[in-house]
């Protein structure tokens, strides 16, 4: 009897671990995934294309749905970091992914301090440079706690709800129209590719691909055994990114129809923060700078965490704590470049977006590869079939997505 005891505990002891590791890696993907780019392109193209963006958003949800269903099962297969996968599969191709990956991650942490600074402006009007500063050092003194991996955990959970619940109550006060938005959302007047290429980037390209998978991984849970669980916890990332994204569109689409002008015409201009502030005064700019805040501080970590986790084809031995060290080095090198740049402009921060949406088909590629030829690495698990055809599709749309977007991205540069 008291062994039967023991068992039941250590399974509902096991249970309990495997949920909070699914719900933590949930969140580092959606929390990775909602950062200042991700607001700003929202409201900017809430602005332009008003209800018709809603069709935008449910393309990007089907398309992020296939990718990470996609890279969460492989990872979760092969228990190997996505480099060495791409590594193990074409020798070589690995090295590239990291290169890519590290130096997106890069750009994109550069923007998210950025967008730290200015969420602790609108929030208690604090200098840009010095609200990046404290923030890229928060993140950096949260990797070098010993407690770092509970303390990630525990931040993103909360700070995500936070930042649904704070939405939507500027979703209230905004009435948006969600019938014609609802409509448009699946009949849409007109599309615009341009605005789903940066979206899917800025949701699912880059880094974010992988930070949810990655995370798993350094909690155990990987192999065929897991393959359940890990592919609800795919959809559920996905659902909550999805779901932030339409209650933001929402909430500023409510303030646009409302007949209320939101100048996106500077770089300067900040579409968001424009629209709380109509909806809620100055309440209104608070929140906003909560949020934004938040999406920045969460998607320094996220950005840094993953980034380093593409380390391992160069030093495959390395420890935990000489990652923490490297995660570090990474943040502050990201500080230090906005720093000396001044500001990290809304230019930046598109680039990054479009930037990582040009890294997501090579990625996805091998990972497509591996599905339909190298079940070897899966401990020959049967992969289903509707999931590569439609990762194939994916995978197609995104080279040509990002075929005819390229010379725009680079030209944010200029």
């Amino acid at each position: 009897m008291h062994m039967e005891n023991h068992s039941n505990s250590t399974t509902v002891v096991f249970v309990k671990n495997r949920r909070a590791s699914l719900i933590s890696a949930i969140f580092l993907m959606a929390t990775s995934a909602i950062g200042p780019g991700f607001i700003t392109q929202t409201a900017t193209f809430t602005v332009t294309l008003g209800s018709a963006f809603g069709f935008g958003i449910l393309a990007s949800i089907i398309i992020d749905f296939v990718v990470q269903q996609n890279i969460w099962r492989v990872v979760s297969l092969t228990k190997m970091y996505s480099s060495d996968i791409a590594n193990a599969t074409i020798p070589g191709s690995g090295y590239l992914l990291a290169i890519l990956i590290i130096f997106g991650g890069l750009v994109f942490n550069i923007g998210n301090i950025a967008g730290a600074g200015l969420g602790l402006n609108a929030l208690v009007g604090l200098d840009p440079k010095w609200g990046g500063a404290i923030s890229a050092l928060m993140s950096v003194y949260i990797f070098s706690s010993h407690k770092a991996s509970h303390f990630i955990d525990r931040l993103m959970i909360g700070f995500g709800l936070l930042m649904i619940a704070l939405t939507l109550f500027v979703l209230f006060a905004a009435h948006p129209p969600i019938g014609e938005a609802l409509k448009q959302t699946v009949l849409p007047s007109s599309v615009d590719f341009a605005s789903i290429t940066t979206i899917v980037g800025g949701t699912v390209g880059g880094y974010i691909s992988y930070a949810g998978a990655h995370r798993l991984l350094d909690k155990n849970m990987g192999g065929v055994q897991n393959i359940k669980p890990v592919a609800s916890a795919a959809t559920r990332g996905i659902i909550v990114v999805g779901l932030m994204r339409y209650i933001l569109f929402l909430a500023i689409l409510g303030v646009v129809a409302s007949g209320v002008t939101i100048d996106i015409s500077s770089y300067a201009a900040n579409p968001a923060s424009q629209a709380f502030q109509a909806a809620l005064g100055q309440l209104g700019l608070r929140i906003f700078g909560l949020i934004l805040w938040a999406a920045a501080l969460t998607s320094i970590i996220g950005a840094a965490y993953t980034s380093m986790t593409f380390i391992t084809p160069f030093k495959p031995s390395i420890t935990v704590r000489q990652r923490q060290m490297a995660t570090n080095i990474f943040i502050i090198s990201s500080l230090a470049i906005y720093l000396i740049m001044g500001t990290a402009p809304v230019a930046l921060l598109v680039f990054a977006g479009g930037f990582n949406g040009l890294v997501l088909p090579l990625g996805l590629t091998i990972f497509i590869y591996i599905g339909w030829k190298r079940a070897d690495l899966m401990a020959g698990y049967h992969y289903p079939r509707w999931l590569l055809w439609s990762g194939l599709v994916v995978c197609l749309i995104t080279w040509y997505m990002g075929a005819m977007s390229v010379v725009t991205i680079f030209n944010y540069l200029k």
